[in-house]
């Protein structure tokens, strides 16, 4: 599932044809994808414009000047095709990623100024939703997410007080929505083995000396990632069609029986599965 870097990299691939437009037409090409689209969907949002394009945690939001907000969620596989006047941006281009297939063109908007944008989703767990601009927070959706990674509300006090008395490892913890919005499998494996930090060890028994370095290296992964374009794996590809090639400078996802790149280290990357999911961790520097 695309994680908080490949869904700022759609929206910033997106921004420049959705912002500031108005939605001249817009196509449902189904009743629901993983929920049933709202009532009058299309017809609320024809005619409406996007005043700027926004992520909170794994969301896109698109606030309209009509008081509403166009939430979207990308699930597993759900992605976007830009077309403008000037020709078509296609992601897909990617080794891994296949071109998008018409029959998965659920959606599609066009703007007055010529774009044209299509959601393709071929498993159909992504979802969109209009909701009331002013309420947003407080809903089911928002109400319990925690801070932003790469905002100041996230910082070494707030994960002291998430992790103190806690059995459960700091993985665990972190991959917690309510504790910090956003993060997902990959980059807590990589953000935890750049701090040296053990994903098994209770939470509770980690020094809060610690803390301010793992906020600071939780930023760094994220930016780096950001900056790379995500990590594009499987079936994943930005709007834009600005791939990401942030895999190549994994230093623990993935790489299990390779050796640790942390500095100093002789350890061998090592895999577990934890909580259903794949761990990856060296288990020497994250004792």
């Amino acid at each position: 599932m695309p994680e908080l870097p490949e869904v700022e990299t759609v929206r910033r691939g997106l921004a420049p044809v959705l912002e500031g437009q108005r939605l001249s037409r817009v196509e449902a090409r189904r009743a629901d994808l993983r929920f049933p689209f709202p009532d009058g969907f299309v017809q609320r949002l024809t005619g409406a414009t996007i005043q700027r394009l926004e992520r909170r945690a794994k969301y896109l939001m698109g606030v309209l000047d009509r008081g509403e907000t166009l939430v979207m969620h990308l699930g597993m596989s759900g992605r976007f095709e830009i077309a403008r006047p000037e020709g078509t941006v296609r992601p897909g281009e990617f080794v891994y990623a296949a071109d998008p297939d018409p029959k998965h063109a659920h959606v599609v908007f066009e703007t007055q100024a010529g774009g044209r944008v299509t959601y393709y989703d071929p498993r159909r767990f992504g979802y969109m939703a209009l909701i009331e601009t002013a309420t947003l927070a407080e809903h089911p959706w928002f109400a319990g997410l925690g801070p932003e990674p790469l905002s100041e509300a996230f910082n070494a006090q707030g994960l002291q007080a998430a992790f103190a008395g806690r059995k459960q490892g700091p993985k665990t913890l972190l991959l917690d929505q309510r504790v910090v919005a956003g993060l997902g499998n990959i980059y807590v494996c990589e953000a935890l083995n750049r701090a040296r930090i053990s994903p098994f060890k209770p939470a509770g028994s980690i020094s809060p000396r610690k803390l301010p370095g793992l906020v600071a290296i939780i930023r760094e992964v994220l930016e780096e990632a950001i900056a790379a374009g995500g990590s594009t794996l499987r079936d994943y590809a930005s709007a834009d069609g600005a791939l990401g090639y942030f895999q190549h400078r994994f230093r623990a996802y993935g790489r299990e029986g390779q050796r640790c790149l942390n500095e100093g280290c002789a350890g061998v990357i090592a895999r577990e599965v934890q909580a259903g999911r794949s761990t990856f961790f060296c288990p020497v520097c994250q004792k």
